[in-house]
C-alpha cells in the first residue's frame, strides 16, 4: 500500500498538458475545500531523471495549495523502480 510523503512544490514538473487544462474556478474552490478541512486526497507524481517529480494527477489541488501560501503537498510516489 503506498504511503503519502511530503513534497516541496519546487520539485513538481506539471505536464503542458496539464497545466494548459487548468481551471481557476476549480483551483479557487479546491484552495477553499482544502483550507477548511485538509487535503483529503495526495497527489500522484512519479521520479523522472530530469525533473525531481513529473506529476500524473493532481494539478488542480497544487495550484490550489500555491494559492494557499504552502510550500508543500501530500503526495503518493507511483512507478517506483522504473529508472
Amino acid at each position: 500500500m503506498l504511503k503519502p510523503v511530503k513534497v516541496d512544490l519546487s520539485e513538481l514538473y506539471i505536464p503542458v498538458k496539464r497545466r494548459n487544462e487548468i481551471d481557476a474556478d476549480k483551483v479557487a474552490a479546491l484552495a477553499e475545500e482544502i483550507l477548511e478541512e485538509g487535503q483529503k486526497v495526495p497527489i500522484q507524481v512519479r521520479r523522472d531523471k530530469k525533473r525531481t517529480f513529473v506529476v500524473v494527477n493532481g494539478a488542480h489541488r497544487i495550484e490550489a495549495v500555491r494559492l494557499l501560501g504552502e510550500a508543500e503537498i501530500d503526495a503518493f510516489i507511483v512507478g517506483e523502480g522504473k529508472f
